[in-house]
C-alpha cells in the first residue's frame, strides 16, 4: 500500500512539535505541499527547518498565527487560502480540578481546542467541496469518551471535537470530501515529557518508563501499557488524508491503545 499525496496542499495546524510535527512530516515525506503552523515566527521556521534537517525534501511553508482568536484564524486563511487536507491539530490541555478551574479555563481550551478547527474547517471545507475532493481530520481524544477527572474541561472540548467532525461529514455527504476524528491515547509528546519531566529528574528513570507507568496508573484499561509515539498517531492521520481512505468519514477512529474499553 502506498500513500502518494503528491499536487495535494496539506495544513497542519499546532505541527511545530509533538502529533502535529511528526504528522507534517508524513504528510510531506507521502508528496504533500505541507503547511507548518505555530504561534510564533521563531518556533515555526525552526520546525521548517528541521524537517529539512531530516532530509525531507518536499515543499514546506511555515506560516505563523495564533489560532485561539478569530482573527490569528483569519491571518493564517489570508496566507493560506486554500487546503486540499486540514489537519485540526492545535490543542492544549492543562490537568486541574474542576473547582479550580475558572472561566478563563474553560474559554482558553474552548477557543483553542474546538473553536480553531471550526473556524478553519468553515473556511477551507467550500472550496474542498466545489473541487469534489478534500480532507479534514480533527485531532480528538480518548479523553473525548472517558472524560478525564483531573481535567474535564479538556475532555469537554475533545468531545466537542468527535461531535462537530461528525457533523461536518454529514454536512458534506455526497461529495468527495470527508471528515473524521481521530482519537489518539496517552502519547509521548514534548507535552507529556514536559509534564513527566519533574518525576524524571527525581527518579532517572528513562522517560518511555515513566510514561509507561503513568498509563497504568491513570489510564489502566490500556490494552498497549504504553505510551504511544507520536509517528504511530502520524500514520494513521496519513492513512485518513490519503485517497485510500475514500470511504471512511463520520468516524471518530480511536489509536488509543485499546484505553477505551468499549466495542
Amino acid at each position: 500500500m502506498q500513500i502518494d499525496l503528491t499536487g495535494k496542499t496539506a495544513l497542519v495546524t499546532g505541527s511545530t512539535e509533538g502529533i502535529g510535527y511528526a504528522i507534517a512530516r508524513q504528510l510531506a515525506k507521502a508528496g504533500a505541499d505541507t503547511i507548518i503552523n505555530g504561534r510564533s515566527e521563531d518556533k515555526t521556521g525552526r520546525a521548517v527547518e528541521r524537517l529539512k534537517g531530516e532530509g525531507i525534501t518536499g515543499s514546506m511553508t511555515g506560516v505563523a498565527a495564533n489560532l485561539s482568536t478569530a482573527e490569528g484564524c483569519k491571518a493564517l486563511v489570508a496566507k493560506v487560502p486554500h487546503a486540499d487536507i486540514l489537519i485540526n491539530n492545535a490543542g492544549i490541555f492543562q490537568p486541574i480540578d474542576f473547582f479550580d478551574a475558572d472561566d478563563e479555563v474553560w474559554d482558553r481550551h474552548w477557543q483553542v481546542n474546538v473553536m480553531s478547527a471550526v473556524r478553519l474547517s468553515r473556511a477551507y471545507l467550500p472550496g474542498m467541496q466545489k473541487l469534489n475532493w478534500g480532507r479534514v481530520i480533527f485531532l480528538a481524544s480518548e479523553s473525548g469518551f472517558n472524560i478525564p477527572v483531573e481535567m474535564i474541561h479538556y475532555g469537554v472540548s475533545k468531545t466537542a471535537d468527535i461531535a462537530v467532525a461528525r457533523g461536518l461529514a454529514k454536512r458534506m455527504a455526497g461529495t468527495g470530501v470527508t471528515v473524521n476524528s481521530v482519537l489518539p491515547g496517552p502519547t509521548l509528546s514534548e507535552g507529556v515529557q514536559a509534564m513527566l519531566a519533574g518525576e524524571q529528574q527525581k527518579t532517572g528513570l528513562p522517560i518511555e518508563d515513566l510514561a509507561a507507568a503513568f498509563v497504568k496508573q491513570y489510564r489502566s484499561t490500556s490494552i498497549i501499557q504504553r505510551a504511544a509515539s507520536v509517528e504511530e498517531v502520524a500514520n494513521l492521520v496519513t492513512y485518513l488524508a490519503s485517497p485510500l481512505a475514500s470511504a471512511t468519514t463520520g468516524a471518530s477512529v480511536r489509536v488509543d491503545g485499546g484505553v477505551i474499553d468499549t466495542l
